[in-house]
């Protein structure tokens, strides 16, 4: 499929939930991209999760509602499978009138980031691993979805099975052809703990192509399950009696020479290693926001249901947040293993990368790495809470290093009305909500 052979288009840029905003044009009109032609309003950018304006945000009365300019990402062109008439996407980040980035976007809160990688000759290459769930949604409840092989609803966890995938072959079929089309590389799928859950990989790329990659992955994902007739859902916790959904990254930092810097020859890491590791630890109190940013995220952070919920980190071991896997000194890595699959991926990678960085400028030390169970010792702890994640966020110093003060700014106010409004839905109806929105 061409361009040239599309009747329509898509220009989208991500929201701070993660979002896409933008707007559907005749091909005709596709030499605007890039003439400085393309325009939205700056707080489009900030609204909240049903779309609505933040109250009293200065980016919608005092300021006039102002447009910023959308400009490509570089990307060029996207198909989009999932829909019935040949159609791409034109992936845009927004700038003000003179051309500097505008502070609220979360994609350039990323490109800050990786400009102080760059400072130093380094660059980060990345890969995440995304967990979600395929549903039915037709009814007044969310339920897992049925057989296609058999017709009957799923009732029981699979995990690892290849009976269950197989069950779902055409889906995963459809959706390996699909993300090959539109340039996103998905690796190993695996049947994960939940009823009807499922996991996926992205291939490792750079860190800003990865953030692309895994927020187009779920739009492909949500819009290839209804192309078979159910729902996918990044929901932290669709089902409050089965496993949450996780958005684990992987990284690792390489020099202009090609080498990793985390690699000293030895299984332990290196030295900068250790300091990325105690930034990433001392961050993540405060990055709670970022890592579980609704309501339904903290019903996921639950000791023992395998999500992390102690700050700690270890060697092989999947009950800390932060993980160095073994093998090949020259693949030596940090998985972050906190945040939820509602999370945004611009500002995941953004919060963990830059508390990283924070470390290795600092020279910061980690405690011991954990043996064992995680859970099962006194550590220091995410916080549990929606409003004291909002309150800590606001304050954190650390945060306030690694993401722009607007940034900051426009979240909290953002969360603070979404806390005030889901407050007033009943929990039960909260799904209808996040359900394809997160």
């Amino acid at each position: 499929m061409r361009p040239e052979d599309c009747r329509t288009f898509r220009t989208a840029v991500s929201d701070l939930n993660g979002d896409m905003r933008g707007k559907r044009l005749p091909a005709t009109d596709y030499d605007k991209i890039g003439s400085g032609s393309l325009r939205m309003p700056f707080s489009v950018l900030n609204v909240d999760i049903w779309g609505t304006d933040i109250e009293d945000s200065p980016l919608v009365f005092e300021s006039g509602d102002q447009d910023g300019v959308l400009m490509p990402t570089g990307r060029g062109p996207v198909f989009m499978p999932w829909l019935e008439e040949p159609t791409f996407l034109e992936p845009v980040w927004m700038f003000d009138d003179s051309g500097a980035p505008f502070d609220g976007d979360p994609r350039h809160a990323l490109q800050h980031v990786l400009n102080k990688y760059a400072e130093r000759g380094w660059s980060v290459v990345a890969a995440t691993e995304l967990e979600f769930y395929l549903v039915d949604d037709s009814g007044q409840h969310l339920t897992p979805p049925d057989n296609p092989v058999s017709g009957r609803p799923l009732d029981s966890t699979a995990i690892l099975s290849l009976r269950e995938l197989d069950a779902f072959d055409a889906f995963f079929s459809d959706l390996y052809a699909a993300s090959e089309q539109m340039g996103l590389k998905a690796q190993a799928a695996i049947s994960e703990a939940g009823i009807g859950q499922f996991e996926i990989n992205l291939v490792h790329t750079d860190a800003m192509r990865m953030a692309d990659n895994t927020w187009l992955f779920k739009a492909l994902v949500r819009g290839m399950a209804r192309k078979h007739g159910f729902a996918a859902t990044f929901m932290a916790k669709p089902f409050p009696d089965e496993a949450g959904n996780g958005l684990h990254m992987h990284f690792s930092v390489v020099d202009k020479n090609g080498n990793n810097v985390f690699d000293d020859g030895n299984s332990e890491g290196s030295e900068t290693l250790l300091q990325a590791v105690a930034g990433c630890l001392a961050a993540m109190r405060a990055s709670t926001l970022v890592l579980a940013p609704h309501s339904n995220s903290y019903d996921r952070l639950i000791p023992g249901a395998h999500a992390p919920t102690d700050i700690c980190w270890g060697y092989e071991n999947r009950t800390a947040a932060i993980r160095i896997p073994s093998g090949d000194g020259a693949a030596r890595r940090i998985e972050h293993r906190v945040a939820g699959g509602d999370t945004n991926p611009y500002l995941m990678m953004a919060t963990v990368l830059g508390s990283a960085l924070f470390g290795i400028e600092n020279q910061l030390t980690p405690p011991d790495p954990i043996t064992g169970n995680a859970y099962e010792t006194e550590l220091p702890q995410l916080l549990s809470n929606w409003s004291e994640a909002i309150e800590l966020f606001e304050q954190d110093e650390i945060i306030a290093e690694i993401l722009p003060k607007v940034l900051i700014e426009n979240l909290v106010m953002t969360k603070r009305q979404e806390l005030l409004k889901t407050s007033e839905i009943e929990p039960a109806e909260l799904w209808k909500t996040y359900l394809e929105t997160v």
